[in-house]
Order: C-alpha cells, then structure tokens, then sequence
C-alpha cells in the first residue's frame, strides 16, 4: 500500500514536471527556430515548435531514476535507456534535417539491436492452445525486430493531427497497464510502473498538443513514444501466448490497422511503401467534413473500443478467445473498407465487404 501511494504522488509530480518541461522547450524550441513549418502535405497552417518529445523524454526518464529506487527498478532500465536515446537521437536528426525513410530505419534497428543483444528482452517462443509450443530460436530476433519496427512506425504514422498520436498512446498505454497489473502474472510491478510514468509523461504534454497545438510530437516524439509501446508490450512476450500476442495487438488497433492500410493501398498502387500520402484515417475523416478537434476525437473512440477488446481477452474461456479474435480480423477489414483506406473503389477487399454489407441490409429489410 506504501508503494502505490508514493506512486501515485510520483503519478502526479511527473505530470506537472512534464508540462513544466513542455513550456520550457516549447520556448527554446521558438527561439531557436526548432519549428515545423507548414506545406501542402501538412495539414497545420502556421509555423509551430517541434521536437516536444524531447520533453517527454526528459520528464519520464527523469522520474523513473529519480522517483523509483535503486533496489527495485528494471534490471533492463539502463539498456532501454539507452536504446530509446538512439531513438531520440534519430528523431531529433529527422526533425532537423528530414531522413529519408531507410536512414530513419537505420536508427530504429540499432536501437533496436542494442536491446535485443544487450538485455533479456525477447520473444522466445509462442504457446498455442491445443497445438502446442513453437520455439523461434534464431528466428526470435527477426520477430522482435519486426514488432519493433512495425509498432515504432505505427505511431510515427498516427502522428498527423494535433494530439492524435498523444492521445490515442495514452489510451493504448493505460489499457496496458491495466490489463498487465490485473490479468498478467509474469510483469512484474516495477515494469507496469514504467508504463503509467510514460502515461503520466504524455499527460502533461498533451494541453500544449491538443487542437490547436502550441508544440509537435515531431519524430522525435512520436519515434520514441512507439519505442516505448513495442518495448513495454513485450515485457509479457518472452514465451508468449496467444492470448497475450493478441492483446497488445487489439489495444493498438488502431494505428496498427492504419499502418497496414497504408502498406496495402502503397503496394496496390504500384507507389514505395515509405511513399507519403494523404489517404491516412485522419485524412479520410477531415474529407467527410469532421472538423480537426472533431477527428481527433472519433479515433481517441476507436482506440478505446479497440481497449475494451483487448481487457475482454485476458477474460475469455480458448474458444471466446478465437471468436473475438475472428471478430477483431473482420472488425479490421470493415474499418479498412468502409473509410476506403485503400484509396481503390477496385479493391477486391473493398468489393467484397461493401457485397456482405449490401446482401445484410437487403435482408434486414
């Protein structure tokens, strides 16, 4: 009971140390001219501070080593540490002088190396219920780089309006604090710790980044912030279950479903898939008339919705477990279909959910 309440105290202080950082950099940022400015490809209008998850990065780093003891943290901290400081690096760099796509990948894949070698974090094999133990051995190491770039650069896209990859990382994040503190006997307490200091870190960040925004995620942040989501979510995956694959997948639904979309629509228009394009789900939502705050706040629903789901797994008998997984990979392709993330009225997927959905309302009729 001790910990929890010096928690909570420490819950509170790093919310306002952060929004103190936040106003700090927001004004060295403008000083020093660390803005983004406005193109076509953007939606923003006027020049604004950027790199804010170097305020972040400050506010949650800064708690952890000074708020959580010497006798009780992570024996992976300092490896995290300084994997998620070649990701800071990198977003900095890209902020500044705009990477290209695989010089962007070069940085998430070191950072990404530096923990896998380095620290005890890894995917070892995945339990199937009734079909037994596939261990991935070497494989492993492509599986972990895989969910780290995957995750890492699902957030990255998410980051197109004000507030958006803040928010619906906040949600993400809690729902996985949650479920890993109540449903989770292999993650430990000091580690869900670390998920609520993140969560508290993007509180006192989001009133500086919420419509209309006074500071940008930029790479910076939004890079880091995915780090810290693949890396915290994997604390469960050493011997992963499917049940424990599939919940921080349905609580990242998502921007994982966006990313995917993008990848698709990418590859069926014959266009690179590090292409920029403005047929995002943020994107889709401003062309039906949804206005900027009113955006943000549809996808901060799907996201919770998607975490409602998520909670339900840890609570679901094997074969509940299969019906909402079956149902979250139809939930997926509907989302996909009906805000047309493809960009292809000839998309076979789209033809064919756009049939089921007609055939359904003819019979309902």
């Amino acid at each position: 009971m001790r910990f929890i309440i010096r928690f909570v105290l420490l819950f509170c202080t790093t919310i306002l140390v952060s929004m103190l950082f936040t106003y700090l950099f927001r004004a060295a940022a403008r000083r020093f001219r660390w803005t983004d400015k406005p193109t076509k490809a953007k939606v923003h209008i006027k020049e604004t501070p950027t790199m804010g998850g170097v305020a972040i990065f400050l506010a949650f780093w800064g708690a952890y080593f000074l708020g959580i003891p010497l006798n009780v943290r992570s024996g992976f901290a300092g490896i995290i540490f300084l994997s998620s400081l070649i990701i800071l690096v990198t977003g900095i760099i890209d902020d500044y002088y705009d990477l290209r796509p695989w010089q962007k990948m070069i940085g998430i894949l070191s950072a990404a190396n530096v923990l896998y070698f380095f620290s005890g974090i890894k995917i070892d094999s995945l339990t199937l219920s009734y079909f037994g133990t596939i261990e991935f051995h070497e494989a492993g190491y492509l599986v972990m780089m895989l969910w780290i770039v995957v995750i890492t650069n699902a957030v990255n896209l998410m980051d197109g309006l004000d507030g958006l990859a803040t928010g619906t990382s906040i949600i993400s994040l809690s729902t996985m604090g949650l479920v890993s503190y109540f449903f989770t006997d292999n993650m430990g307490v000091i580690n869900v710790a670390m998920i609520f200091l993140l969560v508290a870190s993007l509180l006192g960040f989001l009133p500086f980044n919420f419509y209309p925004s006074s500071i940008f995620l930029g790479d910076t942040g939004s890079l880091f912030i995915g780090f810290m989501i693949a890396v915290l979510s994997l604390f469960d995956l050493k011997h992963a279950t499917f049940v424990s694959l599939l919940i921080p997948v349905a609580i990242l639904g998502v921007p994982l479903t966006d990313t995917i979309a993008a990848v698709l629509r990418r590859t069926l228009h014959k266009r690179s898939i590090s292409a920029k394009d403005k047929s995002h789900l943020h994107h889709r939502l401003l062309r039906l008339g949804f206005t900027h705050r009113q955006t943000v706040l549809v996808i901060y629903a799907l996201a919770i919705i998607f975490s409602l789901t998520a909670i339900l797994f840890p609570i679901s008998s094997f074969w509940g477990t299969v019906v909402l997984g079956l149902g979250l990979i139809y939930g997926v392709m509907l989302f996909i279909a009906s805000f047309n993330l493809l960009d292809s009225n000839r998309s076979k997927l789209r033809k064919t959910l756009y049939r089921l959905l007609r055939e359904k309302d003819d019979k309902n009729k």
